[in-house]
């Protein structure tokens, strides 16, 4: 595939465009969360449990994952139980710890729900270049990490001043 010319962009426009995006995104997810009967902080960590594939996470894992303590996380993962979501499995290794495995029935619920958005999503990569998708891949990976690094940032920060509990969940903030 040869890449189409693309418009000249500023990277103000570029940060215009990626707010445009975060704030569509969040809307998204609170959308899809209503429409599985979840919110969205427990749509992320369901999420986080399907990543992990074969590698079942422990509630502490998932916790650090979200960045929220391990008390908050027990009642994420009650919630997901009884919406059917995820089944607790005994950790073979260790008769202390539960891993937490996702329930195949709501994994294709969530397949089928964001499947046609993915499908789009892969139309549009089409339109890239091998090289353009290695670009948006890299700016993808690099803004990520960036951001989870800006996010430790402010919680340092906040325990350095005592603020202690910011009054949400999970460290998602957009500027949009």
């Amino acid at each position: 595939m040869h890449a189409k010319p693309r418009p000249a962009a500023t990277p103000a426009q570029a940060l215009d465009a990626m707010d445009s995006l975060i704030a569509t995104a969040q809307l998204g997810q609170q959308e899809m969360a209503e429409r599985l009967g979840l919110n969205v902080t427990d749509l992320v960590c369901f999420a986080y449990v399907i990543r992990s594939g074969e590698h079942l996470l422990t509630a502490g894992d998932l916790a650090a994952h979200v960045h929220v303590t391990t008390g908050a996380v027990t009642g994420i993962l009650n919630r997901l139980e009884r919406a059917g979501f995820i089944t607790r499995v005994p950790d073979p290794t260790d008769r202390r710890r539960v891993r937490v495995a996702p329930v195949p029935a709501a994994v294709a619920r969530v397949v089928a729900l964001y499947g046609p958005y993915y499908d789009r999503l892969n139309a549009q990569f089409a339109d890239y270049s091998p090289a353009e998708i290695a670009v948006l891949n890299d700016w993808f990976t690099r803004t990520s990490t960036l951001a989870q690094g800006y996010m430790e940032e402010l919680r340092a920060r906040d325990g350095e001043q005592g603020t202690g509990n910011r009054g949400r969940e999970t460290g998602n903030r957009g500027r949009g």
